[in-house]
């Protein structure tokens, strides 16, 4: 429902009735204008700023005539001034022009009959209501809302004593900013109201006596006070009697956070109440049996309603609005819509109990309900089928069942709903087979949502040349079976904005015109993880495309000359081929994320990418690009992650990466770069992960990285870097990932390496591996590897430090192919999440340490080709003798040479 309500049949028929009794249907003159009249509104015109040209007809003798006046049939004096914004679409241009702005004149006084004052809908950019509306003692209606007033509301407004409508509701809209409008004594209010609306006007400062001080209102009939900061709701009101008139209560979006009181229970005359988000406790009353006139009902948003949904809500005979979401309410829903069942004239048209804890199965009762237009019962945690009286509800237009544990079946009865526009079954568990009675009458329906789990059966077995009654615009279909065919039902529907169909076994080649009939309205196209074969049309242009995911399947053919604004792009997981087109920053400029890997897409990274400024994401791993990766990264201020590892790229790495001050991910790992790591890549303040691995690159491993604070990981293996580990290495505090291998690095592990803090202390930034996630999207092989040191196959040499033991959450150690000597540190066992350990083919001596056997976590180890010596600890858990093997001087168990006596 709209924020700010609009006023009620009664006030509408009260202006209405207004309006006529200002013509004299036995007059057949016109009025003529009072010329002092005309002088004020003259003098009012000159203060305002009329941007649109709104008062344009303000001018010449005839006021009367003039646009927003009107003039007593009888007398010719000016009753009614109407300054409303025509435009009501806020924060549009044309809203912004509408407005009038400046200052109000007290010219306005001057008119002696005015009954009927609105300026609402302007920008007053916080001026102050003036003092002086107060004197116009003639006001019956006063409406001075959303027009950027701010300060104190003047207490004059008091003196308005034939005053019965007044709007001061004070959302601002103004480009100035918001402004603030406050009352901090509500003594003030005129008796005569029978309409109030103070919405946004702040009300903290009106004390405790703020609801008695609207007890006076006897008159009154509506009462708005959205978020008026209200902090408190008295649990009593001994003067409740004096609203007995009142129909219409609005409290919504206050900090009441207390119990519903049992005041408002006395209130029988109430049709409307409003007390969503005002953090309301405990459960619903059942004393709101006692309004029996009730026609809404809105207790949303609360957050901390518990118990059940009341059955004397179901005995309400007038209530048609009902939302209760959003809330604690725990119990299932039998009781409640058994009593509907049992009231025949039952006129409820909306219900909504979404986002509750709400359980058990859904009772035939539901049925009953057969004026419900409305209905939402997602996210809660019902279960079972649907009921098959669900027929009975004819009137459905919107069914949302979404986000529960619905694990039964779909009944045919729901094929009967002709009025349903809206059907959201998605996030459920469902299972059967869906048939064409399923859908054989719901002629209005506009949008489908229907997911269940992939371990879960849902069939499609409908005609395959069978044509609906629907022409939908939204399709939201996964882990369904449709295909393996694209059937005819899904050809016909040429209206769709927004198209989901994801892992819905459709095995099938989709017609070129299906894309083209869909192209001028389509915002959202996923077709992921089925099986769809054939190519792609190759020039279509789609003006409102967000969106495009047809990754997983098996379409082949070139990259789709497709022109878009699209932001998002994943056709990953395909055949498709050929080169990339030159100019892919023409045909899609605003591309945020292109995910292209696992194709066979070849020739050059097309330079045009620099060009797509607001590129974050370039995965184009696994293809068979070739040539230089672009050196042209000067204007690509959002990219932050790079990955075309596993191509055949040659050249270097292009410096101008450096300018890149978003890069957080760069995967440029199996290719065939060459020369130096660029130093430039230090400017890349936010890198958190780097791979350069299985390249040919040269040169040592940078001193600079200590610099990149963020980095998690660097894997710079299989290369030909030389040099020693920088110590600087050390000082990179959130490493989890150090990755060296295969290279011509030499030297002794350095000392320092306890430094490693994020090993050291188990403390993990997983912002920074989500990055990587981002960009990879499947980052298992990198989430296996978390916490872990490889310093395999290259020239190292000294004793493995003792200082390697602080590295109290490592999982991998890798120091083999190396020249290192001396022992196996005896307090080994401090690595006590060690999984593996692999020290092989080195010039390792003495005795394996027995704290080796204490580390439960250990399931890998190699020892193998070292100059060990002496019993394997019988302890030790690995029985394959591989793992000691080319250790002439060990012996015992698994290893056929037996110890002597003296080392049993």
């Amino acid at each position: 429902m709209d924020l700010k309500l609009k006023p009620s049949f009664f006030f509408s028929s009260f202006i209405l009735i207004f309006l006529l009794n200002s013509f004299d249907s036995g007059s057949a003159s016109t009025p003529k204008c009072i010329s002092t009249e005309r002088q004020a509104l003259l003098t009012f015109k000159q203060s305002l700023t009329d941007l649109s040209g709104r008062l344009s007809s303000w001018s010449g003798q005839d006021c009367c005539s003039w646009t927003g006046v009107l003039c007593d049939a009888r007398t010719g004096h000016v009753v009614n001034i109407d300054l409303r914004n025509p435009s009501q679409a806020v924060n549009s241009d044309e809203y912004k022009r509408g407005c009038l702005r400046g200052k109000i004149h007290q010219s306005l006084t001057r008119l002696k009959f005015l009954s009927y004052l609105d300026l609402s809908s302007n920008d007053f950019n916080g001026l102050v209501i003036p003092e002086f509306i107060g004197h116009i003692d003639t006001l019956r209606y006063l409406n001075l809302s959303s027009s950027s007033f701010s300060g104190e509301v003047p207490k004059s407004l008091g003196s308005l004593s034939k005053l019965e409508f007044l709007d001061l509701y004070a959302e601002s809209f103004s480009d100035s900013g918001p402004f603030a409008l406050r009352a901090s004594d509500l003594k003030w209010l005129p008796s005569s109201l029978t309409y109030l609306n103070m919405g946004y006007v702040n009300l903290s400062g009106a004390g405790e006596t703020w609801l008695q001080d609207f007890t006076r209102l006897t008159k009154l009939k509506e009462l708005h006070l959205f978020n008026c900061e209200i902090k408190n709701l008295p649990p009593s009101l001994s003067s409740s009697a004096n609203l007995k008139l009142l129909e219409v209560l609005d409290l919504s979006e206050n900090s009441l956070s207390s119990p519903i009181p049992s005041w408002l229970f006395d209130l029988t005359s109430l049709r409307k109440l409003f007390l969503r988000w005002d953090f309301l406790q405990g459960s619903i009353p059942s004393g709101f049996k006692n309004l029996k006139l009730l026609e809404t009902l809105d207790l949303s948003n609360n957050l901390e309603l518990t118990g059940e949904v009341p059955p004397v809500l179901g005995e309400l005979p007038q209530l048609k609005y009902l939302d209760l979401s959003a809330n604690e309410l725990n119990s299932q829903i039998n009781g409640f819509l058994d009593a509907f069942s049992k009231n025949k004239y039952n006129s409820l048209v909306f219900l909504d109990l979404s986002s509750n804890k709400m359980a058990g199965t859904l009772p035939e009762s539901l049925g009953a309900l057969r004026n419900l237009q409305i209905l939402d019962l997602s996210s809660n945690s019902f279960t079972g089928s649907i009921p098959s009286s669900i027929g009975n509800m004819l009137s459905l237009k919107k069914l949302d069942l979404s986000f529960n544990a619905m694990n039964g079946n779909i009944p045919e009865t729901l094929g009967k709903l002709a009025e349903l526009v809206d059907l959201d079954l998605m996030a459920n568990t469902w299972e059967g087979v869906l048939l064409k009675s399923h859908f054989a009458n719901l002629r209005s329906l506009k949008s489908l949502r229907l997911t269940t789990e992939p371990n879960r059966s849902l069939v499609f077995k409908v005609p395959s040349t069978w044509v609906p009654p629907f022409k939908l615009e939204l399709i939201n279909i996964e882990n369904c079976r449709i295909g393996p065919k694209f059937p005819m039902w899904l050809q016909v529907q040429t209206e769709l904005n927004s198209v989901t169909l994801r892992n819905t076994g459709i095995a099938d080649a989709i017609p070129h015109t299906w894309f083209s009939n869909i192209a001028s309205d389509v915002t959202y196209l996923i077709l992921a993880n089925n099986r769809i074969k054939g190519t792609l049309p190759q020039s279509l242009a789609f003006p409102k495309l967000n969106t495009v995911d047809l990754s997983s399947n098996s379409f082949q053919g070139p990259f789709p000359l497709w022109t878009t604004n699209a932001t998002e792009l994943r056709l990953y997981e395909n055949n498709f081929s050929g080169p990339l087109p030159l100019n892919i920053n023409v045909l899609m400029p605003r591309m945020e994320k292109l995910y292209l890997f696992h194709n066979s897409f070849t020739g050059p990274i097309p330079s045009s990418l620099c060009e797509v400024t607001g590129l974050q994401i370039l995965s184009l791993r696994n293809n068979r690009f070739s040539g230089s990766f672009p050196n042209c990264w000067h204007r690509s201020f959002m990219l932050y992650g790079i990955d075309v590892s596993e191509n055949s790229l040659s050249g270097e790495i292009p410096a101008s990466l450096g300018a890149l001050p978003s890069l957080s991910v760069l995967l440029l790992n199996q290719n065939a770069l060459q020369g130096r790591i660029p130093d430039t890549l230090q400017n890349c303040s936010g890198l958190t992960n780097i791979d350069l691995g299985g390249n040919k690159l040269s040169g040592k491993v940078p001193s600079w990285l200590s610099k990149l604070s963020s980095l998690f990981m660097l894997r710079l293996q299989s290369n030909s870097l030389d040099g020693q580990i920088p110590d600087t290495l050390c000082s990179v505090p959130n490493l989890h990932i150090l990755d060296l291998s295969g290279n011509k690095v030499s030297g002794p592990v350095p000392k320092c390496i306890s430094n490693l803090t994020a090993i050291a202390r188990g403390t993990t930034n997983f912002e920074v591996f989500q990055n990587l996630v981002f960009v990879v999207t499947r980052a298992r092989k990198y989430q296996e590897i978390v916490n872990s040191i490889n310093l395999s196959g290259n020239n190292l040499s000294g004793e493995i430090p003792e200082e390697i033991l602080d590295l109290s959450y490592l999982r991998i150690l890798n120091l083999s192919r190396n020249s290192m000597a001396g022992r196996i540190p005896g307090g080994i066992s401090k690595l006590g999440r060690l999984e593996t350990l692999d020290l092989s083919r080195n010039m390792l001596s003495g005795a394996i340490p027995e704290g080796l056997a204490a580390i439960s976590s250990l399931q890998k180890l190699n020892l193998s080709y070292n100059k060990l010596e002496g019993r394997i600890p019988q302890l030790l858990k690995f029985d394959d003798p591989s793992v000691y093997i080319g250790n002439e001087l060990l012996c015992g168990k698994p290893l056929p040479k037996k110890c002597p006596r003296r080392m049993l």
